[in-house]
């Protein structure tokens, strides 16, 4: 039914509007730290598996370890590029509101545009950052986003193999050197000193590798 108060209604103020985008990226950072925290936890885990099976010369099993240590770690950093992308976003509207009085009204802004087509690669703010972007279209910030602009948010995907020197890297940190480019001569030698290990020693200390993966995996997605 047609509500007669509805013609009365205002909208919203644009310090309003301007203030709640500001609560949803604050919550959006509380998220992202959320599953930083997260990702760290298990990758400090792996870091000790992967201690663990150096010793035991399972050269094969650091290094599909390692390559997941390389993927949660460049994670992270995409995670931390995140909160600063919305912290410029935040930043960006507080200054127009500080000029609102000047300018009248919120002003277009491609610098937020640009940081929210960016943004919109990461799967867990693109919900979010779709109602805001609707939101902010309707108050001019932004202009609507083009399907060439949509098709371009998976154009930066990682390539699935990690560099080899990054695995050695990783492999050579974590290992202290016993393992890695620096480490090669120690693998071999470990990796001979584990074929002659006791199969029923070995069956005591397995490491389910997959199960590990998977929790990695799901904290990155």
């Amino acid at each position: 039914m047609f509500n007669v108060f509805n013609l009365f209604q205002s909208k919203p103020s644009p310090d309003k509007i301007v203030n709640k985008w500001c609560s949803d990226i604050r919550a959006q950072q509380r998220v992202l730290d959320r599953q930083a925290r997260g990702i760290l936890v298990e990758e400090k885990k792996v870091e000790q598996t992967i201690k663990q099976l150096a010793k035991k010369g399972d050269i094969k099993s650091c290094k599909t370890l390692a390559k997941e240590v390389v993927r949660s770690r460049k994670q992270r950093d995409r995670i931390a590029t995140s909160k600063a992308q919305l912290n410029s976003i935040s930043m960006e509207l507080r200054r127009q509101l500080s000029m609102l009085k000047v300018a009248g009204t919120l002003q277009k802004s491609t610098h937020v545009m640009k940081a929210v087509n960016q943004l919109m690669s990461v799967p867990m703010l693109q919900r979010s950052l779709m109602e805001m972007s609707k939101e902010m279209m309707k108050a001019g910030v932004i202009d609507e986003m083009t399907e060439d602009m949509l098709d371009s948010i998976d154009a930066d995907e990682d390539v699935e193999e990690e560099a080899e020197a990054e695995v050695d890297k990783v492999l050579a940190e974590v290992t202290e050197g016993l393992l890695g480019s620096i480490g090669s001569a120690n693998a071999a030698r470990l990796s001979e000193n584990n074929a002659r290990v006791p199969e029923a020693e070995e069956n005591e200390s397995d490491i389910d590798l997959e199960e590990m993966n998977s929790r990695l995996s799901a904290l990155r997605s």
